[in-house]
């Protein structure tokens, strides 16, 4: 299926994890992709790898200059901007009387500064273009607290409330905005210690799919909500996480998954 034929799209965070996932997918779904990130080498090479239809710029998102820079570039290569994944983001597990100011900021900087610097950036491109779609990548920790991650869930409920204020904001000029909150995606940021697959899918025996995700199940996703398939959705939280905000299992009763 080729849902986003003759479209373009900057990805931020593109070079991997969830990122690439997105990257990947766009490219099969037909549409051109700016790689945005830090890791100048992954992101180099996975744009080579994908071919004419790809191409890779370094970027901070933090750095509200640099996103003027990133978008002028994406029309200069690919002649317009239809959509914008705003999915660079950083986590810290750490007990919240241990986080440093620094490590407090460097979180908010990126994962809601950088969100709303892009968001803010790319309305002239997308209106220029007739309109688009903004993706913003929250979490499910962006709907239900998690323990280690305070300041990671802060951000990731501001992106929330952010995504929804913008939509009312932008739907009316033609500019959806989204998004989505993966749950248990093994990546290299949630996954630092590179736990095997069987033991770290272990974890997430307590929640319905009773697995950890991938990147290529946010990549459906992001194409879902960038697709005039999604032509109606603003303001949606699309939630793509096993199942872990749906509730909870009291394991003693009937209904609840096999331990062992």
């Amino acid at each position: 299926m080729q849902r986003l034929a003759g479209k373009v799209a900057l990805v931020t965070g593109g070079a991997r994890g969830i990122g690439e996932g997105i990257v990947r997918r766009f490219i099969a779904e037909g549409a051109q992709v700016m790689i945005s990130d830090v890791l100048v080498s992954e992101g180099e090479a996975l744009a080579h790898e994908l071919g004419s239809n790809a191409a890779f710029i370094r970027q901070d998102v933090a750095d509200r200059a640099g996103w003027d820079t990133a978008i002028a570039t994406v029309e200069a290569k690919f002649g317009k901007l239809d959509i914008l994944v705003n999915n660079a983001g950083v986590i810290v597990f750490k007990k919240l009387d241990d986080l440093s100011e620094a490590e407090m900021r460097r979180i908010i900087d990126i994962n809601l500064m950088g969100t709303m610097f892009g968001t803010q950036a790319a309305i002239p491109a997308l209106e220029r273009a007739g309109g688009g779609s903004i993706i913003n990548m929250s979490s499910a920790d962006g709907i239900s607290g998690a323990n280690s991650l305070t300041a990671y869930c802060a951000s990731k409920f501001a992106v929330r409330g952010f995504t929804k204020a913008a939509a009312l904001e932008l739907g009316p000029r033609g500019i959806r905005v989204n998004s989505i909150h993966p749950g248990g995606i093994v990546t290299p940021l949630s996954n630092p210690g590179n736990v095997p697959r069987e033991l770290y899918d272990k974890g997430f025996r307590i929640y319905p799919a009773q697995r950890a995700g991938d990147p290529s199940d946010i990549g459906a996703a992001a194409a879902y909500l960038a697709s005039d398939d999604a032509r109606y959705c603003m303001g949606t939280e699309l939630s793509v996480d096993g199942g872990l905000n749906a509730g909870h299992y009291y394991m003693t009763m009937p209904g609840a998954p096999k331990q062992g």
